[in-house]
């Protein structure tokens, strides 16, 4: 996530600061003082305006000569200094938007520099113009990848860095993912794209290496298969995916590509989803959208990640990266040198998915990023000709432990948990143990998924402005009725299974009462258990904010 701060003057108490910022001296003694690091807006709520400010704040590093922040405590300061005109429910719907506010906050990944824009890359930042260099950071970000854009609605009238040591030289390397807020979501309620082309868990991720003044860059991006599908979850463990048929997808799945081409250049698809099962249907209508498209731009690969990988044999993977080699050479990537002259340009992209974008999607954009960043050390001198990344042990090290990180980033804001297979990244083997900690996720997962990530999604599209308040709201959609199954076929279920377990526990006077207890009782809960499994989504945590369309 990024955060851009515009330049703004505030009458306040300031510790820290790096917007333009006045402090008043003239501060009388009863006055409650705030440190306060930086502005990420406002936003109306059932009370009124509350202004969101961090307090606390991290170096991570220094990007390019620039430092890079991150955001690590905030508070939600009221404009008004009572809630004592609102009623006991306005009060109650007042507390709970708070507490998605503070939910979306406390998300690891708010990233910010104040001298860099981090929402471009190198290459579009070196193609601007001057008039372009003299806007504000906010006025010239790219608006996907601005987390607080309409926080800062009212002022407008994460990488990792990391300094490393090859061969006695010196140099930056960095990772950086910017999650689009456009179609924001978390896994199972925000899939697909929307009308205007934008895909879910969209994710730009840039490379940068920096030595000796030069500057160089390949660039990725990931998102959801690209066109309208859903996965609502419904208490099974892996629901089906359904694909709509009451929508022409290749409208949207056009403006998709056209957007990406313009930005990014030539594509080229790498579908990592299963070519059997519940995730076939949607390999072959991207196959077929993509042949249908007919756009010499783009190239569709599929390559079945699971089935290739099975039973450990991860090595396996290297055919994909031999399979793209070719154009990946071709797309190149960007180079500055010290004197500000651009030698290279990227002319092409890789846009990786799996059906989450995350863990298969990590470990082989981990991959391509390696192969690209082995020809660029090259380049620019830090690797000796027949030097290979993989001999360089410490640096090894950081690469794949940054990865890896990145992983669980971009995991844990869509997914709720780390990611899965990150002891393939860290190490390049997968481990008993990586697979153990898998299958904890993935419990994780299924809990967050069906019981929470209804309020994880309320929470942002309140914050990104989806959603808007409107102040003394007496009719807001939190207070949803629950439908008469979901109140009491959990009870008769854990009534029956508690009475099955007691009649096993307390036998009757006979072997036969005792069995047609437990087979009452058992049968009880089994049948309540199928009712409650068949009734599913009736049962999972959905949101309340979001349109029903939007969640189709």
């Amino acid at each position: 996530m990024k955060v851009i701060f515009e330049n703004c003057k505030i009458h306040s108490i300031i510790h820290s600061v790096f917007c333009s910022l006045s402090v008043r001296k003239d501060i009388p003694p009863s006055a409650v003082t705030c440190p306060m690091c930086g502005i990420m807006g406002t936003i109306r709520l059932v009370a009124g305006m509350y202004l969101i400010v961090i307090t606390k704040k991290k170096k991570v590093g220094d990007l390019l000569g620039h430092a890079v922040w991150k955001a690590t405590d905030f508070d939600i300061i009221s404009y008004k200094k009572t809630v004592l005109h609102l009623t006991d429910t306005q009060m109650q719907d007042n507390k709970a938007f708070l507490s998605m506010i503070n939910s979306v906050l406390n998300t690891d990944g708010f990233f910010f520099a104040t001298d860099y824009d981090l929402t471009h890359t190198l290459q579009r930042l070196a193609n601007t113009s001057p008039e372009f260099q003299e806007m504000t950071l906010l006025e010239r970000a790219d608006q996907r990848f601005v987390w607080n854009g309409h926080l800062l609605r009212e002022f407008m009238a994460q990488p990792e860095v990391n300094s490393c040591c090859i061969n006695g030289k010196i140099f930056d390397w960095n990772i950086i993912s910017r999650r689009s807020c456009f179609r924001a979501g978390v896994r199972y309620y925000i899939r697909g794209i929307d009308s205007e082309g934008h895909a879910a868990n969209f994710v730009e991720t840039e490379q940068i290496v920096q030595y000796n003044g030069a500057k160089v860059s390949f660039v990725q991006t990931r998102g959801s298969i690209p066109f309208y599908w859903s996965q609502r979850p419904n208490l099974k463990y892996k629901p089906k995916p359904q694909i709509s048929k009451s929508v022409n997808h290749l409208d949207g799945f056009q403006r998709h590509f056209d957007s990406q081409i313009i930005t990014y250049g030539k594509q080229v698809i790498l579908n990592l989803v299963n070519q059997k099962g519940s995730e076939k249907p949607l390999e072959q209508a991207f196959a077929k959208m993509v042949d249908s498209l007919g756009n010499g731009m783009i190239k569709y690969v599929a390559f079945d990640f699971h089935k290739e990988c099975s039973r450990m044999r991860w090595h396996r993977l290297q055919i994909l990266v031999d399979m793209v080699a070719e154009i990946q050479n071709e797309f190149g990537y960007f180079l500055v040198d010290s004197d500000g002259t651009v030698q290279l340009q990227q002319d092409g992209t890789f846009r990786s998915n799996c059906m989450d974008c995350l863990d298969r999607t990590n470990v082989i954009q981990s991959l391509l990023a390696r192969r690209s960043l082995q020809s660029q050390l090259e380049r620019i001198g830090v690797l000796h000709v027949g030097q290979r990344i993989e001999e360089q042990a410490d640096f090894e090290k950081i690469y794949k432990n940054a990865w890896a990180d990145n992983a669980n980033a971009c995991a844990k804001q869509y997914a709720g948990t780390g990611a899965l297979k990150t002891d393939f990244t860290r190490t390049g083997k997968r481990t008993q143990w990586g697979l153990l900690m898998d299958g904890w996720n993935s419990m994780i997962r299924y809990y967050k998924n069906n019981f929470s990530d209804g309020f994880r999604q309320d929470s942002i599209d309140l914050f990104l402005g989806n959603y808007a308040v409107e102040e003394a709201d007496m009719n807001t959609p939190l207070h949803e009725p629950k439908d008469w199954k979901f109140l009491t076929l959990p009870i008769i279920m854990v009534v029956a299974f508690s009475m099955c377990i007691i009649c096993l526990l307390m036998a009757g006077d006979t072997w036969t009462e005792t069995l047609a207890y437990v087979l009452f009782w058992g049968s009880a809960s089994v049948v309540t258990a199928g009712v409650i499994l068949f009734n599913g989504r009736d049962f999972v945590d959905a949101p309340k904010l979001v349109q029903k369309e939007k969640m189709d």
